[in-house]
């Protein structure tokens, strides 16, 4: 991915910028990457219903010691992997973020690799809302792509995606999430609640919907078992949708040759149940059903 911003800061309260930036939509989009257990992937319940990167103006900022902010106007949900003749000219995609870390400093990443000292607490709110059309979609196997998806994996502006002669054109998508994670000496349990609206639909031909409701969860829990060396994680995800319910669970582990997180290596046992996402830059593909073994080395720099 080419990408890029500029971004003037003012002070600690207030930040802008403008260029290519990821919507707030969920915590895994707020700028943590690549600080997380799993290997530059989410849960399936977080990549079905977040939105991605896009173009657009953003803010951010601190209000006062304990409150944190962000926002971002963009043109769509995801513009990776999507040609610039597809997309309109108006800002019509909106994110925002506001997290809360009552008892003070809470690293942003996911696991407890810097050893809270004292019990760390982080509770966060995060709403999106677009308008989005068939034209400016990602392709299906992009890297990346963050396509609106029916629980069963199927493309919402697919044609004939609910098995009639007619196809959505246009729609509102709307999503809340609300997160929580508790930090305390290397241990670290972090969970997100989901809800995503998808209405006011442009049809051609015959739609047996004039709206959907999805919700769902992912939980993962972590522990350095030896500080800033070895770590150990497990987590599950689980879309609760009109047109199925899919999950996936996970075990790993994580080793720090250098007790850095600049580089790592990951071992884990994936189980996916009908995975509804999946692209080329996962280890998991859409329909996925079964187990997957995978091993990765990361290096950040």
């Amino acid at each position: 991915v080419v990408a890029g911003n500029l971004t003037y800061m003012f002070d600690d309260s207030f930040n802008v910028g403008v260029g290519i930036s990821g919507l707030p939509s969920s915590r895994s989009m707020e700028g943590n990457s690549p600080f997380w257990l799993k290997v530059d992937s989410r849960t399936i319940a977080d990549d079905f219903f977040r939105g991605s990167f896009t173009s657009g103006l953003f803010a951010f900022g601190n209000l006062g010691e304990d409150w944190r902010y962000q926002a971002m106007w963009g043109n769509n949900l995801s513009q990776l992997g999507v040609d610039a003749g597809q997309l309109g000219d108006s800002l019509d995609t909106f994110s925002g973020a506001l997290v809360w870390t009552p008892l003070g400093q809470f690293n942003n990443g996911f696991g407890d690799f810097e050893q809270s000292p004292d019990l760390a607490l982080r509770l966060g709110a995060h709403y999106t809302h677009s308008t989005e059309d068939r034209q400016s979609q990602p392709g299906s196997e992009d890297p990346e792509n963050s396509l609106i998806r029916l629980s069963d994996g199927t493309p919402l502006f697919q044609p004939n995606a609910f098995a009639t002669d007619g196809r959505i054109n246009e729609a509102r998508y709307q999503m809340v999430a609300l997160d929580a994670g508790i930090k305390h000496r290397g241990l670290a349990l972090e969970g997100e609640y989901y809800f995503r609206w998808l209405d006011e639909f442009e049809i051609e031909g015959s739609v047996p919907e004039d709206e959907l409701f999805d919700h769902g969860f992912q939980l993962q829990a972590s522990a350095m078992l030896v500080p800033k060396e070895w770590q150990v994680y497990a987590s599950g995800s689980k879309v609760y949708g009109e047109y199925g319910n899919p999950m996936d669970l996970a075990l790993g582990v994580n080793w720090f040759p250098y007790r850095s997180r600049q580089f790592r290596v990951n071992a884990e046992a994936l189980y996916l149940d009908r995975s509804p996402v999946g692209n080329l830059s996962v280890p998991y593909i859409v329909g996925g059903d079964g187990v997957v073994f995978h091993a990765n080395a990361e290096l950040r720099f």
